[in-house]
């Protein structure tokens, strides 16, 4: 089987891991540009050319165990539910989840997975949610599916889930309504003002504009990624590119962020589209997710000090 970093690690047991990569395949409502089903054996491909120092440490000393692909080739609701046992198996082994997708809908069952996770032990508790995405993803129905790639984000508000959206530039009337219907689960800063800022604004940097937003969601959080948040002009492997996304400091500038003010406890990369000939856009996918583990490593040791 084909490993996350496998050109520089052998693989773990699943319990002495710090990081379960779960590789999902999965493309059934793509809208625009399809291949989001060889999104996750391209990441893990082009895992190889990593090198295991992140610019700070080397998150894979922890460990990364990577998954067997989820079976893609069933009914949604199978693959729905085999995506969360999969991830309450990572939660259960001790280890952060990283779900490699396939289409942002993969994203549902496995936020659902890690609340029930969390409620098994605290039946009080819920996760945040902090997205980084293109599109706002909060409409009800998608051409006639409540479980589209483009609903994703209203499944999750159904659950009760509080959110933090950054980087969206494309919204539809619905989900600007939703939004100002609940501001207190549904805060954001879209792409413009998070990159662009104005006034007060800009004598902050990502991290301070976003200190008050973090603080105000659940101390453990779900880290979703589309691949479509970070600008075409760096990464234009992804089915439905918006122009005006984040670069690629802006990007690990959030994730840091995310990390050094909340847990968190699970997280996923999805949406990437391979161009055949085209090795840029996965291997950034590879690099990001890497650094991801390694913010992540770095605050858990931060708050055990």
């Amino acid at each position: 089987m084909n490993i996350f970093l496998g050109s520089e690690i052998t693989q773990p047991a699943p319990n002495a891991a710090a990081f379960h990569i779960i590789p999902v395949p999965f493309e059934h409502t793509v809208s625009y540009g399809g291949g989001t089903a060889g999104g996750p054996d391209a990441i893990i491909e082009a895992s190889h050319q990593l090198e295991l120092f992140d610019g700070q440490g080397i998150p894979a000393e922890g460990g990364i165990y990577t998954q067997e692909p989820v079976r893609c080739d069933q009914a949604r609701a199978e693959v729905f539910g085999e995506i969360g046992a999969r991830t309450l198996h990572a939660l259960s082994s001790g280890a952060v989840p990283v779900l490699l997708g396939g289409e942002h809908a993969v994203s549902f069952p496995a936020v659902q997975a890690v609340q029930q996770h969390l409620r098994a032990n605290e039946p009080s508790s819920n996760i945040g949610i902090v997205q980084i995405d293109a599109h706002s993803d909060l409409r009800d129905r998608y051409e006639d599916d409540p479980h589209s790639h483009a609903t994703v984000m209203r499944r999750v508000f159904d659950l009760g889930v509080p959110m933090l959206q950054l980087g969206v530039r494309a919204i539809s009337p619905e989900e600007l309504s939703l939004r100002a219907q609940h501001p207190d689960r549904i805060q954001y800063i879209d792409a413009r003002p998070l990159l662009r800022p104005t006034g007060e604004d800009a004598r902050q940097s990502i991290a301070q504009r976003l200190a008050p937003l973090l603080e105000a969601l659940p101390e453990q959080v779900y880290l979703t990624i589309d691949a479509d948040g970070l600008d075409p002009a760096l990464l234009p492997a992804t089915g439905t590119p918006e122009p005006g996304g984040l670069g690629w400091y802006d990007v690990l500038e959030v994730i840091e962020a995310v990390a050094a003010t909340c847990t968190i406890v699970a997280a996923d990369l999805v949406e990437l589209a391979p161009i055949a000939g085209l090795h840029a856009s996965e291997f950034i996918c590879a690099r990001l997710v890497y650094q991801l583990m390694g913010a992540i490593s770095r605050s858990n040791i931060s708050r055990s000090s």
